[in-house]
């Protein structure tokens, strides 16, 4: 025997290999459904690859060849050929004449008949029959989906044990489209919002498939914005600010002048502050140095929604304050896009470079192009993107620089 000749692993190997990539089990939806063969041509009888022994081996080892013969004769009845699979395939003989050995029959093309044949060929009987359990559950109370089970019947399969509750949801949402509700509020015996929360993923891929199309804002996808998606209520954005101007009137005297308002009542504030700063840090927010006139409020990374809707930032002074890294310059970018006024703070090479011994290394630097920034802010980004300062990519976080620094930066504005 020879690795040159197909073993009866092999065989299975190749019928193994469709069903990892979920096409034994789509045989299962796609008949029902009338496939048209010329788009989808049937799967069985499928044959399989076979490499078999040459003329010369015939003759010169012949004791091997016959051997070979079998061995894909024994894994096609079984036998004992549990480490290979049982049964499944065909062989087809063929006559061969040789001048030595003289006349004999050897395996000449291996075929797969049947979906039942493969599945005995690999042992997945038990999965098929799961499979065809939720598919016919499927057909029964979601037929929308059945097009999802044939493109992606392995995920189905790991789904098996929630898939119930899956088409329920499905179902519930299709009695309430954009329903206007948190997720804690949908009332489903075996379902919570935390099991809508884990399966956000698919079930937007379902609710995709089953719901009309005014049902679905196709402006917003991913699963963060699920909720946003299909009508649900989300829970609300929030702004946290501190008032720096120990003369300010608290609106609760006597407490310490750090506030979080919802994002509609911090769009309505139009607050007595000419100066609006934006920290990344909480510590730094917490810890901001007092200034007339002026307040922080805690920034939320990528993504200024919260900050977007208050036109009143617009007319006031605007100052970022994020870390010196390519990160920091892309944050500060997309807030120019909403505020095209706002300022960096703290974020220039002489900072920078005065704290060189605070320097760490930035995981994953961004190297898109940014096109709000300042040609200063543009020069110390493409230092930092393209390892002109470093051989490593170079990161000065916020909370690094010296408090003493801080002072003196917003001293220096008149604050």
């Amino acid at each position: 025997m020879t690795s040159d000749w197909t073993t009866p692993a092999e065989l299975r190997a190749q019928v193994l290999k469709l069903w990892d990539k979920g096409r034994l089990l789509a045989c299962l939806v796609a008949p029902m459904e009338g496939v048209d063969d010329v788009d989808e041509p049937a799967l069985f009888p499928l044959r399989l690859s076979l490499r078999m022994p040459r003329s010369l081996d015939l003759s010169e080892r012949f004791d091997a060849v016959r051997e070979w013969a079998a061995g894909l004769q024994q894994g096609r009845r079984g036998g004992s050929a549990g480490a290979t699979g049982a049964g499944g395939y065909r062989l087809v003989l063929r006559e061969v004449r040789h001048r030595v050995i003289g006349q004999n029959s050897l395996p000449d093309e291996a075929w797969v008949d049947t979906l039942a044949d493969a599945l005995q060929l690999i042992g997945k009987g038990r999965e098929a029959k799961a499979f065809a359990a939720l598919l016919a559950e499927t057909r029964a109370r979601q037929p929308a989906l059945l097009p999802w089970l044939r493109m992606h019947p392995l995920r189905a399969l790991a789904l098996a044990d929630e898939w119930a509750q899956l088409l329920a949801m499905v179902g519930w949402m299709q009695v309430h489209p954009r329903p206007g509700v948190y997720l804690r509020q949908v009332d489903l015996p075996g379902i919570h919002s935390k099991f809508i929360e884990a399966q956000r993923a698919v079930l937007a891929e379902l609710l995709d498939l089953a719901l009309p199309t005014d049902a679905v804002d196709a402006n917003v996808s991913g699963v963060t914005r699920f909720a946003q998606r299909y009508g649900f209520r989300d829970k609300p954005a929030r702004v946290r600010l501190r008032f720096l101007d120990p003369q300010h009137a608290a609106w609760a005297p006597g407490a310490d002048q750090d506030y979080t308002l919802l994002q509609e009542n911090f769009a309505r504030l139009d607050p007595a502050a000419s100066r609006v700063f934006i920290t990344e840090n909480e510590v730094n927010f917490l810890a901001f140095p007092p200034a007339t006139d002026s307040l922080v409020i805690f920034g939320a990374g990528y993504g200024f929604e919260a900050l977007a809707q208050a036109a009143w930032l617009a007319r006031r002074s605007l100052h970022y304050w994020g870390d010196i890294d390519t990160h920091g310059f892309a944050i500060l970018d997309q807030l120019r896009a909403h505020f095209p006024h706002a300022q960096s703070f703290l974020m220039d090479r002489d900072t920078l470079l005065a704290h060189q011994p605070q320097w760490a290394d930035e995981p994953q630097p961004t190297l898109r192009d940014l096109p709000r920034l300042t040609d200063a802010e543009r020069r110390l980004y493409d230092d930092l993107r393209w390892l002109r300062l470093h051989a490593t990519p170079v990161r000065l976080e916020q909370e690094r620089i010296g408090f003493g620094w801080v002072e003196r930066a917003v001293e220096a504005l008149g604050a």
